[in-house]
């Protein structure tokens, strides 16, 4: 198999089979992130693709699934994504379900036409890391498009039929603009169909053009209570009706189906965090993470 370094893969997603068909990130500028820091992009050579999906064929001959990896394979354009599908389909089969990720940029160069083709050969859920829908934060921390760039293609994708995930940073536009890329956010999130809605707090990972602003005093990065308080502000703000799924330092489980229908416990659970936060436990757990 040709793994040619940092590989992620989406952890709820099946996580076997993988098949890398990118390498970095086309963008790789975004602020808060070094997963690809120093990876030349690139797209696998089919030669590589075909090779790895024998090997595939003989390990795992009757899989209904298999995840793309690499930075954002969704950049590929479609004739070449469309080839990779067909090729998957020859040497496996039993494929029902092809699973990958990438930037709300990636949907620029494909149509509505060309997405419903590449849903029906299989690539029915992709996970999009939005971040925020807010401009100020978005053009802050260099995420490259804007929020009408995320509605436009977000609504391509509800058109096409896709499944698609929606990601919150929580924390990343600072103590600054907490409030409105908090509001914001949800009423872009609001006017999109996202099947689910993810959340993750910032950390400040060496390395991270964040962390040398921070250090300088000119990123103001918000405590955990303040964190929270954001998170509750965009769970507040949210009226789509999700699955909802949360990564933070608090221990209790926040994440679950139907987000309207659970919404009022988890603003509760967010409250009674808040009023009875340990700062020094929670930054602690921080601290010790080493990836995003």
């Amino acid at each position: 198999m040709h793994f040619t370094g940092t590989v992620y893969r989406n952890p709820y997603w099946p996580t076997e089979p993988l098949l890398e068909v990118t390498q970095g990130c086309t963008h790789n500028s975004c602020k808060f992130c070094t997963m690809y820091k120093g990876v030349p992009f690139r797209m696998s050579p089919i030669e590589w693709v075909e090779e790895d999906l024998k090997e595939l064929s003989l390990i795992y001959p009757n899989t209904e699934h298999i995840q793309l990896v690499g930075g954002n394979p969704l950049c590929m354009k479609f004739e070449y994504l469309d080839n990779i599908l067909n090729l998957i389909h020859k040497y496996l089969p039993k494929i029902k379900n092809i699973y990958t990720q990438g930037r709300v940029s990636d949907l620029k160069n494909k149509t509505v036409d060309e997405l419903k083709i590449l849903k029906e050969k299989g690539m029915k859920e992709i996970s999009l890391g939005i971040e925020s829908g807010d401009d100020w934060t978005l053009d802050r921390i260099n995420k490259g498009y804007n929020a009408s760039d995320i509605l436009e293609q977000c609504h391509k994708l509800d058109e096409a039929g896709i499944l698609y995930w929606m990601t919150f940073l929580n924390g990343v536009a600072g103590r600054e603009h907490s409030h409105e890329h908090a509001v914001n956010s949800a009423k872009i999130f609001n006017q999109c169909k996202p099947y689910l809605v993810g959340t993750g707090g910032l950390t400040l990972f060496p390395g991270t053009p964040l962390l040398e602003e921070a250090k300088k005093g000119e990123f103001a990065p918000l405590t955990e209570k303040e964190m929270l308080i954001e998170l509750r502000t965009f769970v507040e703000n949210l009226e789509v009706d999700a699955y909802f799924i949360t990564h933070h330092t608090i221990a209790m489980n926040l994440s679950g189906p139907s987000l309207q229908q659970n919404k009022e416990l988890i603003l509760q659970k967010l409250n009674h965090e808040i009023n009875n936060i340990d700062e020094e436990k929670l930054s602690m757990y921080r601290r010790m993470k080493r990836t995003l």
